[in-house]
């Protein structure tokens, strides 16, 4: 197993005002002069983790990160409005306009993974390739797996808590009930709900239980804005046409992909990557036998950062990190 690299300071940090009133936190750490690669969060609403950037070794890499629309640190916090998919490929395209880059790589996992495919499907000429974990084609079939039919299986006791809060709703009509009390007036009642929505989220990451993981995701600084977010991105379906990722494969297929994908994943279930992989000639898929959904479990580590190693060659930079 292999080690994440020390951890990294940032170099700049810059506040870019976007469409809207809203405002975007970006960081850049690692070697100016080195592979631009952009770190695509999760959640929706996950926020930026500092973490994130020990996958790559920061001689070879200038390593780019935001936080979307609503969450971390840009403004307004929890904002909905005007925050669709459309608006965050819209921002990404700013902030690659504004940092000077020509070309990026996209790293992106769960909806980042979602963000990164559109993006790159949408910029092909821009993109360099990609490293996509916990893939999440956000068709309804993945919603439905979450929050009305597969994990519920999987996770029975955990599911009870899950939707006592909007009455035993199932489906979009759990979404929805979740989306009604995270957006009304009672603050009390819209934290409880971000809470149950995050514990839920936590408890199906990993194949372990994991009490760091649930705990970091219900601090109420990350479980308001994910699951206020996530709701609303849900509510809406994900802002995108059904099957739209796979319909339009074939403007990045000419690009190098790998995918990273926990085999037990109980959030986007295997059957992503593996759909996505096989309609891509470019792609490579590695499946971590001993691994969920979550990041920072230790075969996702590793497959990220053999994953890495092995695009800075394929860019054509050599990173020694053993």
């Amino acid at each position: 197993m292999q080690n994440l690299f020390p951890e990294l300071r940032c170099f700049a940090e810059h506040q870019l005002a976007v469409s809207d009133g809203h405002t975007l936190h970006l960081t850049e750490s690692g070697n100016l002069d080195g592979i631009p690669v952009v770190i695509i969060h999760g959640g929706p609403g996950g926020g930026q983790l500092s973490d994130y950037r020990r996958f790559f070794d920061p001689e070879h890499f200038r390593i780019i990160q935001w936080d979307q629309r609503g969450c971390g640190q840009s403004t307004p916090h929890c904002g909905l409005e005007n925050n669709t998919t459309q608006h965050q490929l819209d921002d990404m395209e700013a902030i690659r306009k504004h940092l000077g880059v020509d070309k990026w790589m996209l790293f992106g996992g769960s909806w980042g993974s979602t963000l990164a495919l559109l993006y790159g499907q949408s910029y092909p000429e821009q993109t360099l390739g990609f490293i996509l974990r916990g893939v999440f084609l956000a068709r309804e079939q993945d919603m439905n797996w979450l929050y009305e039919d597969g994990a519920n299986r999987i996770f029975p006791d955990h599911w009870q808590k899950f939707i006592e809060p909007v009455g035993g709703r199932t489906g979009f009509n759990l979404v929805d009930g979740y989306y009604e009390l995270l957006t009304g007036n009672n603050e009390l009642k819209a934290m409880q709900a971000a809470k149950a929505w995050a514990a839920w989220e936590g408890l199906c990451a990993t194949l372990k239980p994991s009490p760091k993981t649930i705990a970091g995701m219900m601090d109420p600084k990350v479980a308001l804005p994910l699951a206020t977010i996530s709701a609303h991105y849900m509510h809406n379906r994900c802002f995108i046409e059904e099957n739209a990722v796979l319909d339009n494969i074939e403007k990045i297929a000419h690009l190098p992909a790998i995918i990273v994908h926990g085999r037990y994943d109980m959030i986007c279930t295997l059957e992503n990557a593996q759909v996505l992989f096989d309609l891509w000639p470019e792609a490579e898929l590695d499946v971590v036998r001993e691994a969920g959904h979550s990041t920072f479990e230790l075969g996702i580590i590793d497959a990220l950062l053999k994953a890495v190693r092995t695009m800075a060659r394929k860019l054509g930079k050599e990173d020694h990190h053993a």
